[in-house]
């Protein structure tokens, strides 16, 4: 599948040579380019790129060129392109990051980072639903609607700590007093009574304590739930993060691996400047190549003498437990 792209930069040199580098990805299709915002802006909105690249430190500063345009194209598409930053500047690096931009690229645009970014951008898109136009779309997009109806459940079910509890009417005696209470009963109430529809019960937030962590990946109102415990290691990659789950799926977060680093409490340790890893992932440590193995894959992260004593630890906290050495 091939994904179109438009280059905006006011340097027509600098376009060239970035139209030249991304020759030579055949799964990447030229669209058009344009040196300054508004025919830049004509562009998008006439051809419907999947791929921006855009120049947002512009010599000429008369071209408008400006992270500023991502904010004009949510004014008139549903969808915007995927837009990577290319620039020889890495001041703007930090308001790209606010942008979600899906890459930042510094000049001259080598062809390994254009394989990274690409590969990001297809890791991304596989999970966006496929909007058909009334041209390109099959018959069966178009069948009528079916009215569907809510079918009233009598019993709410709760999930907690991976067992399942069954939530009925309580039995009311001939005097009407309630049975007593039942034993082992929660501190708060698992439901609550809808007071506009009652027959539609409310499940109120499980304590905070009780619930696993999620960590949620935000883009442009695309909102990606992740459960920590489901992460293997995460990766850095210039000004975003790379995090590899336990599937082998990789997602991209314009974070910084320090915020990560900031944030995630153990069994997250930070072995390296480019890597964080999940304890309850590591197979293996091996001191003298210094590596750590990931369960299950062929994954191999090194660990820098900088944070020997987080390695340390984390044979400390594997050998704390049911542990055997033979």
């Amino acid at each position: 599948m091939k994904h179109s792209f438009i280059i905006l930069d006011d340097d027509p040199i600098s376009i060239m040579k970035t139209r030249e580098t991304l020759a030579s990805f055949q799964n990447l299709h030229l669209v058009a380019s344009a040196s300054n915002y508004d025919d830049g802006l004509n562009l998008i909105l006439e051809h419907n790129p999947s791929i921006v690249f855009l120049e947002t430190n512009p010599t000429d500063t008369t071209s408008n060129l400006s992270l500023r345009l991502i904010d004009e194209l949510h004014r008139y598409l549903k969808v915007v392109p995927k837009i990577i930053v290319t620039t020889s500047s890495t001041t703007q690096a930090f308001d790209a990051i606010k942008y979600e931009v899906l890459d930042y690229l510094i000049k001259p645009v080598s062809k390994s980072e254009v394989r990274k970014s690409i590969l990001k951008f297809e890791k991304v898109i596989i999970d966006v639903p496929q909007v058909f136009s009334p041209s390109t779309a099959p018959p069966e997009a178009f069948a009528p609607i079916i009215e569907t109806k809510t079918i009233e459940i009598p019993i709410v079910e709760a999930v907690i700590d991976n067992a399942t509890l069954e939530i009925e009417e309580e039995a009311i005696s001939d005097n009407g007093s309630e049975h007593a209470e039942t034993e082992n009963r929660l501190d708060e109430p698992l439901s609550i009574v809808n007071q506009e529809h009652p027959s539609i019960p409310v499940i109120e937030q499980f304590r905070k304590e009780d619930k696993p962590l999620i960590i949620c990946v935000k883009s442009y109102g695309d909102y990606r739930f992740i459960e920590a415990k489901d992460i293997c290691y995460l990766q850095a990659d210039n000004n975003s993060t790379d995090i590899h789950l336990y599937n082998g799926e990789m997602i991209t977060a314009f974070k910084t691996l320090k915020h990560f680093e900031g944030v995630l409490a153990s069994p997250f340790v930070r072995i390296h400047n480019s890597y964080i890893v999940n304890i309850d992932y590591v197979s293996r440590i091996h001191t003298g190549n210094a590596v750590c193995y990931i369960k299950n894959t062929t994954t191999k992260l090194p660990f820098s003498k900088s944070y020997k004593e987080n390695v340390d630890s984390i044979i400390n906290s594997i050998t704390n437990g049911n542990y055997l050495e033979i």
